[in-house]
Parts: structure tokens; C-alpha cells; sequence
């Protein structure tokens, strides 16, 4: 085991970019308990649900409805957890702020073809709406993030090169937001470009708080959050067992584990506030409502040393 290094912060994705592409479905009340079990593992940071169209994304059709429970049960200690909800208009921003979440992440594809496929529109048209939303939702009181879709590659156009990166992501921090994401949407990235994208942005927004979201997809999401997080990297996405996907990505499978990534880091003297004994029985609990196997590495093998799963 590694000595100790700066702590990682892991935001839970799983009751949205989890839920939202697997093929269960589970009831409103179980997603809050979802939310709550990984809240009591010591998850600080939710994304809870999506306040987009129902028809569109017919999965987070209960955003409103989940954000009700919570906020009749509070989880966890009051005013350290963060719910947050993804939007992509005004309405959406709206509707998140009369919700109560207390964050919002919004979304731009650096593609243009997975940008008309995910939102209906270009990349530019999306980046030309980006400081609107951003203000409207700052005038709501809401904390604002940024993801950058398909920051790795496309499904559609294939490779995105570097520039392209740098040309959208000088854009959006020029929006103001409070951080900027690098998505691996489809999960094509290695710990090489992982390195040099996360370096460049970097350089292109020093100031600017920055957070990856990686995907599975082809074995190198765990590999690839290590690079970020030696790369300055202090924020991760990650989804209980690995679930989730992209419905608009072709191929897009689940989410880098959030119990992988907890092992990864505690067994490199890395603080997360995450315990791993509370999570592995949180997959469980996930993997017993959904009525299918969840696909993270340690569900299958299990902590180590086996008497030492909590962090």
C-alpha cells in the first residue's frame, strides 16, 4: 500500500446515470432508498435523478416525486449531502430549483452528431444557450457543473481530437461554471489521453474546479479515475456496481464501480469518506431490487484483506 495522498471526493451517480439505462425499473421509493444506502456509506455528493422530459427519458419521469421522499427524510447529517440533478434547458433548471436540489449539472457533447442525438441540437447552439442556464440557475442559488460529453471519443464520428476538447472547454469555463467535467461516455479512453486531456484543460482553465466521469465500458474506467486523480483529478464519478450506460450512446455500458474506486484509493492511502463494507452491502441490496447482477469487480471477488472491508 502506497502512502497517504490528497483526499478524493466520489460522486455517486448511480440513482441517474445508473438507473437511467438499465434495463429494470425500479420504483420511486426505491431510489430514494438507493440514495439513502449510499448516502449511509458515506457518500456526500448525489446525482439523483434528471429533470428533463419524460418522454424523452421516461426513467426519471418521477424526479419531482423522488425529490418529495428526500426531503421528507433527509438523508444523512443535514446540510452535508448534496443532491444534484442533471438539466439541459430552463425549464429543467427550474424545475430543479423548485425541487430542492442544491446542484445542477448540465451537459455538452463535444460532437456535434452525439450532440443533436443526446439533445437535439449542435454543439454550438448548445454552448451558445450555456450562459443563460448558468445564470438562471446561479440566480436560483444552485451550485453549477458542466460535463462534457464524449471528451474521449464519439460513437458517431470516432476519435475527438484534442483541439476539438480545447476549443468546447475554453467555452464552457468562459461560462462561468463552478466545475467543469470530462465524460467518458462511451468509455474509449486510456490512462494516456486520460493524462494529457485532463493536463490540457487544466492549463486552459487553471482556476476552474475540475471532475471525471468514466465508463467501463472496455476494463480501463479504474484505471483511467487513477490517471485523472494523479493528473490533479480530486473529484470522480462512480456508480454503485458499475450500473448504467448511455441510452443515446450505442455500446455504452456501465459506469466505473463506486466500490472499485473505494478499494482502489483506500488501498492506496487515499481518503474518500466512503466505507466499503456499507457499500459492497448497498450493490447487494441494488442487485437484489433490480432482479440482475451488478458488474463491478469487487461484488464478484470481494474486499481484501476480507476482514478489513471498511475504510
Amino acid at each position: 500500500m502506497s502512502g497517504a495522498g490528497a483526499a478524493v471526493e466520489i460522486v455517486e451517480v448511480a440513482p441517474r446515470d445508473g438507473l437511467q439505462n438499465d434495463p429494470a425499473d425500479l420504483p420511486t421509493e426505491a431510489k430514494a432508498e438507493l440514495v439513502r444506502r449510499v448516502v449511509a456509506a458515506g457518500a456526500r455528493r448525489v446525482e439523483v435523478t434528471s429533470f428533463v422530459s419524460p418522454k424523452v427519458v421516461p426513467k426519471m419521469a418521477d424526479a419531482e416525486a423522488l425529490l418529495g421522499l428526500l426531503q421528507e427524510d433527509p438523508p444523512g447529517p443535514r446540510g452535508q449531502v448534496r443532491l444534484c440533478g442533471l438539466v439541459v434547458n430552463e425549464r429543467g433548471v427550474a424545475r430543479a430549483a423548485a425541487a430542492g436540489v442544491q446542484e445542477v449539472n448540465l451537459v455538452v457533447v463535444a460532437s456535434d452528431t452525439f450532440s443533436r442525438a443526446n439533445q437535439g441540437a449542435g454543439t454550438a447552439e448548445t454552448l451558445a444557450r450555456l450562459p443563460d442556464l448558468l445564470g438562471a440557475a446561479r440566480a436560483a442559488g444552485l451550485t453549477t457543473s458542466v460535463t462534457i460529453g464524449a471528451s474521449f471519443g464519439c460513437p458517431f464520428e470516432g476519435e475527438v481530437p484534442l483541439g476539438r476538447l480545447e476549443e468546447v472547454a475554453g467555452a464552457v469555463a468562459a461560462a462561468g461554471p463552478d466545475e467543469l467535467c470530462l465524460a467518458d461516455t462511451i468509455g474509449v479512453a486510456v490512462p494516456a489521453q486520460v493524462t494529457e486531456r485532463v493536463g490540457a484543460v487544466s492549463r486552459l482553465a487553471p482556476g476552474l474546479a475540475l471532475r471525471c466521469h468514466f465508463h467501463d465500458t472496455r476494463g480501463t474506467g479504474t484505471a483511467n479515475a487513477w490517471a485523472a486523480y494523479q493528473a490533479g483529478v480530486t473529484s470522480l464519478d462512480a456508480s454503485l456496481g458499475g450500473i448504467g450506460g448511455c441510452p443515446f450512446a450505442p455500446g455504452a455500458t456501465g459506469n466505473v464501480a463506486t466500490e472499485d474506486l473505494a478499494y482502489l484509493f483506500a488501498r492506496s492511502g487515499v481518503a474518500t469518506g466512503l466505507d466499503l463494507a456499507a457499500l459492497l452491502a448497498a450493490r447487494t441490496w441494488l442487485a437484489d431490487a433490480l432482479g440482475h447482477p451488478t458488474a463491478s469487480a469487487l461484488g464478484r471477488a470481494g474486499p481484501f484483506p476480507p476482514e478489513r472491508a471498511g475504510s
